[in-house]
């Protein structure tokens, strides 16, 4: 008897002992928001690896930022809306410049411009106050307003595949909680202070429709909130001033990022750019080694290289198309979350060294390749031949553009003044059987074959095929890009 009670009080003290250990390891909550989770200790010692490693990282995450950065302080440094140089379009903080005719093969600010649209540019300080943009009447033309925040995410669906109505729009930034005036048709949220916008206008390659764009794209204006009255803006853009150009020698896009002053310049950029949910710890662990750098010398040192040798080893090789998206078919690569990266960093920083401001895949679909079918390297000494077959010809409600770039991604200068064919062409000469041969390459294919001929460089090239509002097959990517192949 007295055995199975000191049995029952060992279970019963043992019992007890539990609920105690458990008390008390409920009394350390788990966290719940990323506020509640401990950052890196300010004052820890940090080893050069360590401070390399960290740099590195920081580098290839933020220069897309500090890209974006750099171009606003930049293009918005124009009095007004105008054309640096006559063909590059520039203006102040919270208006836009437009061009009046296709960019001219002279800019170097942005690599991989296209010859089937009308550009135009701005960039906005949504701290400062909201933009309103105006929408005309496109009528059946192609149209789309490509808003981005700092990141080069989209943030806005203004344009011909969402059925945007003629009006005016209402950019916001993250914090804004003002009164929506009468008169704006939608607002759109933009989840930084710093806002681009850059308008695409579908323009044949003709006289007639080079007249008839006009009107259009003379109502196409961007201001601050400050100046909206209601009333319908205009502006005469083939009358728009022009700045000098600065002097450069340069065949390659304009520096946007800067090494050396890199992370000089990231601070900054860090409190301009809120984290992304999920992002807070990565924001927390960079931001202890920019701390580290601000007190010590020989830290700001070992960042700055390895920013150097960043741009080198993991920037300049993102160049390469095949370290753009993923392998479309036919030796072609294309990604698949243009302009919605999120923190998919790889493809957010391959692209904005390689081709940036790039539309979200429902407005445009990208394929690009530097290689001809069997995986060589396109060459002017060569010439190719694109056929694409009655059924291939790329399924879209706007249009398509096959577009020549020389090694720096720019145009290669011709006789002919031709960068990119495609549906704003009216003289190209289809197949009997109705398919379509294009060529490209440093001679010509000769006779009525010329005008399906796009000029390349006695050198090194790429290709580059555009489907602006693409239907389904290429979405899905069950439409394949055609072979380049080397012709004797």
């Amino acid at each position: 008897m007295k055995v199975a009670l000191g049995k029952q009080l060992v279970i019963v003290m043992f019992a007890c002992l539990l609920c105690a250990v458990t008390v008390l390891a409920q009394q350390l909550p788990i966290p719940k928001s990323a506020a509640e989770v401990p950052g890196p200790v300010v004052g820890t010692v940090m080893t050069k690896d360590y401070v390399r490693m960290a740099g590195r990282m920081a580098y290839v995450w933020a220069w897309p930022l500090v890209n974006m950065y750099n171009r606003r302080t930049s293009i918005t440094r124009a009095p007004e809306p105008g054309l640096l140089g006559g063909f590059m379009p520039v203006a102040p903080l919270g208006q836009i410049s437009m061009l009046s005719d296709y960019i001219s093969p002279q800019q170097k600010a942005v690599a991989c411009p296209n010859q089937d649209v009308v550009y135009g540019i701005g960039f906005f300080a949504l701290d400062k106050q909201p933009a309103v943009l105006q929408v005309p009447d496109f009528g059946n033309r192609f149209w789309v307003y490509g808003l981005y925040d700092a990141r080069t995410d989209g943030f806005a669906q203004i344009g011909k595949p969402y059925g945007t109505k003629p009006g005016f729009y209402l950019i916001v930034g993250p914090k804004w909680e003002g009164k929506i005036p009468g008169g704006i048709a939608g607002v759109a949220r933009c989840s930084t202070d710093l806002a681009n916008l850059i308008p695409r206008v579908f323009m044949d390659d003709t006289d007639q429709d080079r007249k008839a764009v006009q009107p259009i794209i003379n109502q196409v204006v961007a201001y601050p909130l400050s100046e909206f009255d209601g009333k319908w803006k205009t502006k005469d853009w083939r009358k728009a001033p022009v700045f000098p150009m600065p002097e450069s020698d340069s065949n390659s896009e304009t520096r946007w990022v800067v090494p050396e002053k890199f992370f000089d310049q990231l601070p900054e950029v860090m409190q301009q750019v809120p984290p992304l949910p999920g992002e807070e710890a990565l924001y927390s662990w960079i931001g202890s080694v920019l701390e580290a750098a601000a007190k010590d010398p020989e830290t700001k040192k070992t960042l700055q290289k390895a920013a150097i040798n960043a741009e080198k080893d993991l920037i300049n090789p993102l160049f390469k198309w095949r370290y753009n998206g993923k392998p479309a078919g036919n030796n072609w690569n294309s990604p698949s979350n243009n302009a919605q990266w999120g923190t998919d960093y790889l493809n957010r920083t391959a692209v904005a060294k390689s081709n940036i401001f790039e539309n979200r895949p429902v407005e445009t679909k990208y394929f690009f390749t530097d290689c001809d079918g069997q995986g060589q390297q396109l060459d002017g000494k060569h010439l190719y031949k694109i056929t694409f077959t009655r059924e291939q010809l790329p399924p879209v409600k706007g249009f398509w553009s096959l577009t020549l770039y020389n090694e720096h991604h720019f145009f290669h200068p011709n006789r002919l003044n031709r960068y990119s064919l495609g549906t704003k062409n009216k003289t190209l000469q289809f197949n009997p059987d109705g398919s379509l041969t294009l060529y490209a390459g440093e001679r010509s294919p000769g006779g009525d074959k010329e005008s399906n001929w796009l000029p390349g460089p006695n050198g090194t090239f790429s290709l580059y095929i555009r489907a602006y509002w693409p239907d389904k097959p290429i979405l899905v990517g069950t439409w394949l890009p055609p072979m380049v192949e080397k012709m004797r």
